[in-house]
């Protein structure tokens, strides 16, 4: 080692007598030594700031550290460094203002995977990712559709119906099983030769209800937009049409959404060539649905109300949008972004809207903070939502019995 010092610094000293046979003054040598050195920090300076981000995202990151050291060596308590830094996640995230975004700490991620993953409740099996990328079977419901089919605990899910899944988040894979329900799909099993078929149909047959009220008026309650729902819902229209209907109460009170392109089948149905609604990403990518020229023309009512969701809030709108419909009830609560979870480093997770749903006239109702009906109407009595009673007609047209101020408000309208 003494030995690397004497030639390291007998090779500096054989440079600096020749810059000082040179002539070279020591100011000047040491003024290049300096500089070489500010030189240097410079360029790491700039090499850092370009790697967290660019300089405002490196005053940041400065600025935090400043505040966690002056708390480390001023604060009276002992400190949580992992608690203070989650406390900073969630103030982060807090601040873009959007009710629907959240920082999950990595115990909070463990619980939103297993609570998430039961939303797969309808065909009767909850799913976890794995770390290989698939998803394994945490638990089979009994007499399920799953059951029925073979699905067992531990199995490990890589594709549905032949589109590989080991890329996709739990959100994504959710969407996915979702879109195939109300039908038959495979699901390939790692160590299995051959995909489990899957039979889910008629999972979401009561997602519509309908009747034709005594005032002439069809009758339709939307529960939800999950699959099958879309044709459910125009199938129970050209019921209704075929007994006589002369008008349309379409009910997504309560609706919690489900899946756009289930919206735009029954939009579709009802409204004439043009543009539906879009899906635009923070880069500007848009995705664009449209109806084509065939429609129905009827006097119509949608009845909507604070628990109406994402896609029945866009269902609405766009009706509106078009003057194809009247809105009664109450405003809805502008839940219409699309919503990504991103696991961290450290097994914590961001769940971000990353997409929004624009109206046929390009509004945005998350921006807009939800839909507001033509004519504000609240409901006397929340337990009679979408009920009427009696065999004829009231004195204004109406049935005769209901406690549903919002459904009488409409009967009496299209009277």
């Amino acid at each position: 080692m003494r030995r690397i010092f004497h030639h390291m610094f007998g090779g500096v000293g054989i440079f600096l007598r020749r810059l000082f046979s040179l002539g070279i003054p020591l100011w000047f040598v040491l003024l290049m030594v300096l500089g070489s050195l500010f030189a240097t920090r410079i360029i790491t300076r700039n090499q850092v700031v370009r790697e967290v981000g660019g300089a405002e995202d490196f005053d940041e990151a400065m600025r935090y550290i400043e505040i966690k050291d002056i708390i480390d060596e001023k604060f009276i308590e002992p400190v949580d460094r992992k608690s203070m830094g989650y406390s900073a996640a969630i103030a982060m995230v807090s601040g873009l203002g959007d009710s629907w975004s959240s920082f999950l700490t990595d115990d909070e991620y463990k619980t939103y995977q297993l609570s998430s993953s039961n939303e797969y409740a309808d065909i009767g099996m909850s799913l976890v990712k794995d770390s290989s990328g698939g998803f394994q079977v945490v638990t089979v419901y009994p007499d399920s559709p799953a059951a029925r089919s073979g699905v067992v605990i531990g199995m490990l899910i890589t594709a549905v119906d032949g589109q590989r899944v080991t890329e996709y988040s739990t959100d994504e894979v959710r969407t996915l099983i979702r879109s195939k329900m109300n039908g038959k799909f495979n699901l390939s099993v790692v160590g299995m030769t051959d995909p489990l078929e899957i039979d889910a149909t008629n999972v979401n047959s009561e997602a519509i209800t309908y009747r034709l009220e005594k005032t002439g008026a069809g009758y339709v309650q939307i529960h939800n937009f999950e699959a099958g729902s879309g044709q459910a819902a125009v199938d129970a229209v050209e019921y209704l049409l075929s007994q006589g209907a002369v008008s349309l109460v379409v009910d997504v009170r309560d609706n919690s959404g489900g899946l756009t392109t289930e919206a735009a089948i029954f939009l579709d149905y009802l409204l004439p060539s043009g543009r539906l609604f879009s899906d635009i990403s923070k880069d500007g990518t848009e995705r664009v649905t449209e109806s084509d020229s065939m429609s129905l023309e009827l006097p119509m009512v949608v009845l909507i109300n604070a628990g109406s969701f994402r896609e029945s809030e866009l269902f609405a709108q766009v009706l509106k949008d078009y003057r194809w419909a009247t809105l009664i009830g109450e405003p809805t609560t502008g839940n219409t972004r699309t919503q990504e979870v991103i696991v961290l480093n450290d097994g914590s997770a961001l769940r971000l809207s990353t997409h929004s749903l624009l109206s046929a006239s390009g509004i945005d109702i998350a921006a807009a903070g939800g839909v507001v009906p033509d004519m504000i109407v609240f409901n006397r009595n929340a337990a009679a939502t979408g009920t009427t009673e009696g065999t004829v007609g009231g004195e204004e047209g109406t049935a005769s019995v209901s406690d549903d101020t919002q459904l009488m408000e409409a009967l009496r309208f299209l009277s």
